[in-house]
């Protein structure tokens, strides 16, 4: 057996209008199961979803209070005024910032862009900004991505003559800010056919309304906003990475020249992974340690040299806030360990002093990783003695509704189910935990603490091709709302197993099911060779991808997470005792049982680090269920072995040792006509001197000198002869007796058939073995409910 990291949510599997979708798009099962699985269910739909050229860009005039926008800044434009963009400081705000003002430019607006600092001024439009933008003569106003809840704001800029509209694409709050317009998808009553747009996408669109036609030529800063900032890439989001991507690929921007080599992003075809982890990063990361203008002059950058030099200054900013990401990580862990642990903590609650508020939302991401506990990460400032914090959850637990219910100690707060933000004094730290702690063991059970994955397909090897994996890769991109597929294979057999890799951590695999195989890799997964035999039949999930190599191209699945729902039998009969310590320590300590049968073993094997449990008659309450146990010898009695695994409850592994001092089966196991032709030697002579004549009639018969003692040693035990210090005096008239009636006789050909059993036998004869134990304790267990 082996455990999955995760609870693996199998999705429905579609089987209604498959074949529909199969026929008229000429897609295979599978690709139409994932396409239904994923509300794309009739060929209308699909086929819109699936290729580009069926796909359109929703008219921007359908967004309220859009023709008033432009109105008002051409009539700006007309006037001569001046515009200030008010941005964010994230890669989404970043790259609003840069296609407005790009936009706003191409007609001939005098602008600028003003973007607040994260540590100074905090998140969205503030006062002291506004009416200093007043003061140097701006007479309109247009932030992006940000501003639907500056109510306050809005009404300073209206109070002060300062024109102030707002383009965002954040949930609206329940009162809205009195701005001179308000674009925003999510707007209550916006008649906008699609919600999900970045703030970058609503920026675009108020392009595409000033310009009068798709302004293509900023969809490569486009794509890196939406892609960034986690937006379903489905509808019309999905039409602007999967355009932004091959803009992106092509493009002629210095800036964004500079950030793909800075990203080593070489490859002719650049993916939604590249902006995602690549590109993204770098551009948050001069926001999150510093000002985010950096960014936004490489987005705008003319020129190569300033664009490689304002390149490196980011990349190295993230290359800083890696770093500070690892050493706040660090100390993090260091605190929930040693003052939190989680056995003791269903929330997870930490700050320090000093931790840096713009990085510790990837902390906090980085401790639900590892410990999936809702997590919070707060930086202290211990002159104003409060505590800015991030959240992050995990399913099940609302993260946003649970803080609603300390309201009383959280006067600043906002976000959703999985993620918030929150400000609040230090002092009611250990009261917030305490009531998180509280809420959560009432809503959550112990299942819940395990990660879930959700599992699209569930897959047989051969329904798995070059060909399928080409179809699905039409559904890309990939991200929120159309996530990379997971794969599912159960049951399937190993083919091949082993690691790979310079530190052999790596995990290469071969399934196989009907006739067809599949190759498998498994990154950091090299430690799977020692919990899973190659006879067992395995459950695994992945992503599927093509491997081309030296000319060949194959099929493969990227392995994520393996489960054998099994016990399983390790045949460990052919380890050399001085690997031993190396191979048990493999095991996990905390389920790991050694067992001997005989009490010398441990010393023999060397085994004196570890803790091994001598076996007697009595095992009654010995608890074997679901542990690893590892067989050290065998027993001098089958019927040992099988009492054993009939009065536990069965373990996940059986670890098979079977140490022997004596090898019984390969010495001189004498038959009955060896016995009556020595006992009719020893009836002439009466007397029979073993010391000075056992080697001498050995080698006369051509048997070993063990033969010779152990046949004596048996007369002896039946009374045939009596032994006195090595002379054998054969006794008369004894009587008669079955040679089974002596102890050493039926010893050896037990020990005999154990051995051919357990030591030398085949691994599936072995296992054979043991199920059957398994079976007939199952059956009695039946036997036993059926008679209550």
């Amino acid at each position: 057996m082996l455990k999955s990291k995760a609870r693996w949510n199998i999705r429905e599997q579609a089987s209604n209008q498959v074949d529909e979708l199969v026929s008229n798009l000429n897609i295979a099962p599978l690709v139409a199961k994932l396409l239904i699985n994923r509300g794309f269910d009739t060929v209308e739909v699909a086929k819109k979803f699936l290729y580009k050229e069926q796909m359109t860009y929703h008219d921007p005039f359908l967004l309220d209070d859009m023709e008033k926008t432009v109105l008002r800044i051409r009539a700006a434009v007309d006037q001569n005024e001046k515009i200030l963009i008010f941005g964010d400081y994230d890669a989404d705000g970043v790259s609003s910032t840069t296609v407005m003002y790009c936009a706003l430019r191409s007609i001939g607006a005098k602008v600028d862009f003003y973007i607040p600092n994260r540590f100074t001024e905090g998140y969205g439009p503030n006062e002291p900004a506004i009416r200093k933008a007043k003061e140097q003569g701006y007479d309109l106003i247009v932030t992006v991505d940000t501003g639907i809840a500056a109510v306050e704001v809005a009404k300073v800029a209206k109070e002060i003559g300062l024109d102030f509209i707002v383009t965002d694409h954040h949930e609206a709050p329940p009162v809205l800010p009195d701005a001179y317009a308000i674009i925003n998808p999510k707007k209550p009553g916006c008649p906008y056919p699609f919600k999900g747009l970045a703030g970058v996408g609503v920026a675009f669109k108020v392009a595409h309304a000033l310009l009068g036609r798709v302004p293509t030529e900023w969809l490569d800063i486009v794509v890196i906003g939406t892609v960034a900032d986690l937006v379903p890439l489905v509808d019309e989001n999905r039409l602007l990475v999967m355009e932004g991507l091959h803009a992106l690929q092509s493009t002629e921007k210095p800036g964004l020249i500079a950030l793909k080599k800075k990203c080593g992003i070489t490859s002719q075809t650049v993916q939604a992974d590249h902006v995602g982890f690549g590109i993204g990063p770098r551009i948050n990361a001069a926001g999150r340690l510093d000002s985010a203008d950096p960014a936004v002059h490489l987005l705008l950058s003319e020129s190569h040299e300033e664009a490689e030099m304002l390149a490196s200054e980011i990349d190295d900013l993230n290359k800083e806030r890696q770093a500070v990401v690892s050493e706040i990580t660090e100390a993090a862990i260091q605190v929930v360990e040693e003052q939190f642990p989680p056995t003791e903590n269903e929330v997870l609650i930490v700050a320090g002093e000093g931790w840096n508020a713009g990085v510790i939302g990837i902390v906090a991401s980085r401790l639900v990783e590892r410990y999936y506990r809702p997590t919070i990460v707060l930086s202290i400032d211990p002159e104003k003695g409060l505590a800015k914090g991030s959240a992050r959850s995990i399913e099940g637990f609302d993260m946003f509704t649970e803080l609603s219910k300390s309201r009383d100690i959280l006067p600043h707060f906002g976000g959703h189910p999985m993620a918030a933000g929150l400000t609040m004094k230090a002092d009611d730290l250990a009261e917030l935990r305490e009531r998180l702690c509280q809420q959560a063991k009432e809503v959550l059970t112990e299942e819940d603490f395990k990660p879930v994955t959700a599992i699209d397909l569930v897959a047989g090897v051969d329904e798995v091709s070059v060909e399928v994996i080409k179809q699905m890769e039409q559904l890309a991109p990939f991200g929120v709302s159309n996530p990379t597929p997971k794969v599912l294979l159960q049951e399937v057999q190993l083919d091949q197993m082993r690691k790979i890799g310079s530190d052999s951590n790596h995990l290469k695999v071969g399934f196989t099911q009907n006739a067809a195989t599949l190759d498998g890799i498994g990154f950091h997964l090299g430690y799977l060779c020692e919990e899973i035999t190659s006879q067992a039949k395995v459950s695994v999930i992945g992503t599927l991808s093509i491997n081309e190599w030296n000319g060949h191209v194959k099929p493969q699945l990227m392995i994520e997470d393996v489960s054998v729902s099994e016990w399983q039998l390790f045949d460990w009969r052919s380890i050399q005792r001085n690997r031993l310590v190396e191979r048990l320590s493999t095991i996990s300590e905390e389920n790991r049982v050694l067992l001997a049968f005989k009490e010398q073993t441990k010393t023999i094997l060397g085994l004196e680090q570890f803790q091994v449990i001598h076996l007697s008659d009595d095992t009654s309450q010995l608890s074997l269920e679901n542990k690893s146990v590892v067989l050290l010898d065998i027993p001098d009695e089958r019927e040992q072995l099988i009492q054993l695994f009939r009065h536990v409850d069965r373990p996940s592994r059986i670890y098979t040792i079977f140490h022997q001092e004596e090898d019984s089966f390969f010495t001189t196991n004498p038959n009955r006509e060896q016995f009556k032709w020595f006992y009719a030697f020893l009836l002439k002579r009466k007397t029979f001197n073993m010391k000075k004549h056992s080697e001498e009639l050995a080698k006369f018969k051509g048997w070993s000198r063990f033969t010779i003692d152990f046949m004596s040693k048996v007369f002896s035990e039946l009374g045939f002869v009596t032994i006195d210090n090595g002379i054998i005096h054969v006794n008369e008239n004894p009587s008669k007796k079955n040679l089974e009636e002596s102890a050493t006789y039926k010893r050896k050909k037990e020990q005999a058939i154990i051995e051919n059993e357990f030591v030398y036998s085949s691994y599936m004869d072995l296992k054979q073995w043991f199920q059957q134990v398994f079976q007939e304790k199952m059956n009695d267990g039946n036997l036993i409910k059926e008679t209550v």
